[in-house]
């Protein structure tokens, strides 16, 4: 076996790591709120019953959105974005960087292909030899291109993009509400739990006092022995004084130390999670992937952030689909097939047919009509259409100008020949 394979069989063991630690932690928790603290420890049967419904609802939806995000593989660009033989061969023959892009050029003419590099050539990649759809980007961890790729996640051992935001976004969604019941529901157990054990070590363990006492008078053993009998008389003392510490509803076992670290669990990957998942609501509502908010898409016209966006709510259906009863559930619904999207360009493309935003006002001609916007091509008029739309010829405009002065001459002599 190749040294590199070996390489790859060992990054591949690896990237399973934090899949199997969160793992862990889930079938670990499940145990701590069911067992330990729904079984041993609530006594009331009422609050048992909803505890556990509440719980295994949310703790199912956490389940399926998070398997559903890794195991979901990243969509990759269809066969029409490969160069065919013929053209991949003179591409490799070609050693001029402007002949390539010739090539590239010729062929991505026909493709719904409208950003650019930076130097504004055709995105090409070598490794995969494809041309790259928009959004589209080569994962190294992966080793493939992966359709409107947002990040590669080891918390999932998989690539986040097309295929799986959706279930991404709802694996966020569903952890925040799992880890923020449990914490919610573990709360007042903690604080009995924390009481008993902090009125336990102010009972049993002795005060600073006595350990400086003991310092000081270090200087023979006589008073060191004196010094140790007065601390252990005094911690025996406060022993049975802890008779009168308040007792809370725990029992006396080790379920105490699962109530104690299942609420910091719970509590720390909220407060971790809450970050991640605001971030993503934003790139949703912004329509933009992880990579494209750090850098802009480039366009034939330039760069611009705010290229793909349609609006807050067309921007939700894009990644939710346009269907909302299925919006919580971790079924694929996103629109569009990965490889083309609807754009919102601000300027003219020579390249392209004009596509002008919906949400422009219809530019004004001379006698007063409106003419509406030119429509979009069809890889992008899938979301921003909706209105139907008439146009208006040049010569039509002039033979309908022509007709209503007829009309207007023909009134004038029939009102002539009344008078």
């Amino acid at each position: 076996m190749a040294p590199s394979n070996v390489l790859r069989c060992c990054q591949r063991v690896v990237g399973w790591i934090p899949v199997f630690f969160i793992t862990l932690v889930a079938c670990w928790s499940y145990y701590a709120y069911v067992v330990e603290l729904c079984i041993f420890t609530i006594r009331s049967i009422g609050e048992k019953v909803i505890y556990l419904v509440v719980f295994h609802l949310s703790f199912v939806m956490f389940v399926w959105s998070y398997w559903k995000t890794i195991f979901t593989p990243p969509a990759n660009p269809l066969k029409e974005f490969r160069l065919v033989n013929t053209d991949k061969e003179q591409y490799d023959r070609e050693e001029r960087p402007e002949a390539q892009q010739e090539i590239l050029k010729r062929v991505a003419k026909d493709l719904p292909v409208y950003t650019r590099t930076a130097n504004g050539a055709i995105r090409y990649c070598d490794r995969c030899q494809i041309i790259k759809p928009d959004r589209c980007h080569h994962c190294s961890a992966c080793d493939m291109c992966v359709l409107k790729m947002d990040h590669h996640c080891p918390w999932v051992n998989n690539c986040v993009g097309f295929s799986n935001y959706k279930f991404f976004m709802l694996f966020l969604a569903y952890s925040l509400l799992y880890c923020l019941f449990i914490a919610a529901t573990v709360l007042q157990y903690f604080i009995k739990f924390w009481t008993e054990i902090k009125c336990f070590l102010q009972s049993s363990l002795p005060s600073f006092h006595d350990f400086s006492l003991f310092a000081v008078c270090s200087y023979s053993v006589v008073h060191q022995i004196l010094v140790l009998s007065h601390v252990a008389t005094k911690i025996l003392c406060r022993r049975k004084s802890s008779v009168n510490c308040p007792k809370g509803d725990l029992p006396d076992n080790h379920a105490k130390f699962h109530v104690l670290f299942l609420f910091f669990v719970a509590a720390m990957f909220f407060i971790s999670l809450l970050s991640l998942f605001s971030y993503h609501c934003w790139l949703v509502s912004k329509n933009r992937s992880t990579i494209e908010a750090f850098r802009a898409p480039m366009f034939r016209n330039g760069p611009d952030k705010n290229g793909f966006s349609l609006g807050f709510s067309k921007n939700l259906e894009q990644v939710y689909g346009d269907q909302g009863k299925y919006w919580l559930l971790p079924i694929f619904t996103s629109l569009g097939d990965g490889c083309s999207y609807p754009t919102r360009l601000v300027s003219q493309d020579p390249e392209q047919p004009s596509t002008i935003n919906h949400t422009e006002p219809a530019k004004s001609i001379a006698d007063g009509q409106s003419l509406p916007p030119r429509p979009l091509s069809e890889s992008q008029n899938r979301l921003l259409g909706g209105t139907d739309q008439h146009w208006i010829d040049e010569g039509s405009d002039e033979e309908s100008s022509k007709d209503l002065n007829q009309n207007a001459a023909l009134d004038e002599e029939s009102a002539k020949h009344s008078t």
